[in-house]
């Protein structure tokens, strides 16, 4: 998908998770985020995607003063949803404003702001709106293209030579001498070949024997991956080869939740 494809698509998954979330219990508990509240993840929707239009619209080459000016969900419910759609919306105009080469701080390393930004929004709103329908009850759904590509997001973010410098932690529990994992979406075109190095996590687009394997329907791949679902309820994943090591990168894989 390209920058403006997934901007609409996250205006559309931002507009459905304003109409779960608008005037529900700010305390109700979010079970895919044990630490969070219903406002802490609606805060953290609406902030990060102001925030992004910050950067954007505003073309920063750093992040000190958008991070500084963070947005503060209301207090009543009842305007969450307004707030939540006016946020989108600011997004979509900075990014119809700049074309990808715009310069953007870029976390990732890879000097590609503009591209980083409206992928990384859109992995937000897949899966965050997954975190709403755990909250407040709802089903949830995602197209099998959706969830290849904020799965895509999830693992570019977690292999990114940005995320491995900026979380010492993460990157001391995943060096490796060559372990591999092999991601494999069965319903949509979706393959990854991960690789743990020493000093990074190599992410190829491909095909490849691994020392594990897990393949099955795109949105549970990226529920399990994103750690909003456990393994174990996961009967349409296949697991093939050492479930362990699979157990590893999932229990280190916890960028949003943490």
């Amino acid at each position: 998908m390209d920058t403006s494809t997934y901007l609409n698509a996250v205006v559309e998954q931002t507009d459905t998770f304003a109409g779960w979330v608008d005037g529900k219990d700010a305390s109700a508990p979010v079970p895919t985020c044990p630490k969070w509240t219903l406002a802490d993840l609606v805060e953290h929707v609406g902030a990060t995607q102001r925030m992004v239009a910050m950067l954007v619209g505003e073309r920063l080459s750093e992040p000190s003063s958008a991070f500084a000016r963070q947005a503060s969900a209301p207090a009543d419910s009842a305007q969450w949803g307004a707030w939540l759609t006016e946020g989108v919306a600011e997004a979509k105009q900075a990014f119809d404003g700049v074309t990808d080469d715009t310069p953007v701080w870029d976390p990732s390393g890879a000097e590609a702001g503009v591209p980083f930004w409206s992928r990384r929004l859109f992995g937000e709103a897949c899966i965050h709106r997954a975190d709403a329908a755990s909250a407040v009850g709802q089903q949830y759904e995602l197209a099998p293209e959706y969830a290849v590509g904020a799965t895509e997001d999830w693992l570019d973010t977690m292999t990114s030579r940005g995320y491995w410098e900026n979380r010492p932690d993460y990157a001391d529990a995943m060096r490796g001498n060559g372990q591999t994992l092999h991601v494999h979406a069965t319903d949509a075109p979706g393959e990854w070949l991960a690789r743990r190095e020493a000093d990074q996590i190599v992410l190829e687009r491909t095909h490849g024997k691994a020392d594990l394997a897990v393949r099955g329907p795109a949105t549970d791949l990226m529920l399990v991956l994103s750690r909003r679902r456990p393994l174990n309820e996961s009967p349409g994943l296949e697991v093939h080869g050492d479930r362990a090591l699979l157990e590893h990168w999932l229990e280190h894989m916890d960028w949003v939740t943490d």
